[in-house]
């Protein structure tokens, strides 16, 4: 049976270069959505796990969320108010505001919450127990790491990920409103009628399958820069700051590739 010294030795033999990490996180990725089934049929899911790290991650990023989404809320009311003012749009000030929250607004700042305060917090958690050894006694004992320690994280932070969209949308959908009614002087009729006509049920259905993807994306990277940690707190240090920016990469090139997507197949919307 190979001792941890020499599962540290291989682990830290080669540095993978960004083709192969990227492999690597997909291979990642894949295997969690494998280790699901196989888990819940061998009656070996980590249930109590899985919501210990939930209940964290919502303690870490739900006032930081809110934080964000009300300024957030301000200043696009006060944009869209005067783009429409510009357009002779006003009546539709509502429905703008609404779109832009649920479309791009929500999904994106979930996506930044996910990526440096959940993300951090896994990448940092699992780089420590890296060089403490934990992870190489789990691997030498023959426990599955990936599903042990990164799916009840992934499960997490896709968890927490929807219902934090979900806030941060009607945080910032109500933030919006006020302004517009306070500030504007906008009618509170007028505002939500512009979004009951333009507004589709599939538009919160795309904002919660965002948010879905990106906590994936983000639980996926943070783990494996966990698990890849080198060269001890130092090293710690460096794969939470590549997690992040990794995250923030792909976090943004995910959200552009499924709103594009999204508009060349469904250019009208959906009902």
């Amino acid at each position: 049976m190979p001792s941890v010294e020499s599962a540290t030795a291989v682990r830290r033999s080669k540095r993978p270069g960004p083709l192969r990490e990227a492999l690597e996180m997909v291979r990642l990725g894949l295997g969690v959505a494998r280790a699901i089934p196989a888990s819940i049929s061998a009656r070996r899911f980590p249930a109590e796990e899985t919501i210990r790290q939930t209940w964290f991650t919502i303690t870490v990023c739900t006032l930081p969320a809110l934080a964000v989404c009300i300024p957030f809320g301000v200043i696009l009311a006060l944009q869209v108010n005067v783009l429409a003012q510009e357009v002779g749009a006003t009546g539709f000030t509502g429905a703008g505001n609404t779109l832009a929250v649920v479309r791009q607004g929500a999904p994106i700042i979930t996506a930044l919450m996910l990526s440096g305060v959940a993300g951090s917090a896994i990448c940092s958690e699992l780089g420590s127990r890296r060089i403490r050894e934990e992870i190489d006694a789990l691997e030498v004992m023959g426990v599955r790491v990936t599903e042990r320690v990164v799916l009840p994280r992934v499960i997490a932070t896709v968890i927490v990920s929807m219902l934090l969209n979900g806030v941060v949308t009607f945080f910032s959908i109500v933030t919006t409103l006020l302004v517009s009614i306070t500030v504007q002087d906008l009618s509170a009729g007028g505002y939500l009628a512009s979004v009951a006509t333009l507004a589709r049920p599939s538009d919160m259905v795309l904002s919660f399958v965002k948010a879905g993807i990106f906590g994936t994306i983000c639980a996926v990277v943070a783990s494996y820069k966990g698990l890849k940690v080198e060269n001890g707190p130092s090293g710690v240090s460096d794969a939470v700051t590549s997690a992040v920016v990794t995250n923030f990469v792909l976090l943004f090139a995910a959200n552009f590739v499924i709103s594009q997507t999204q508009a060349t197949l469904f250019p009208g919307g959906v009902a």
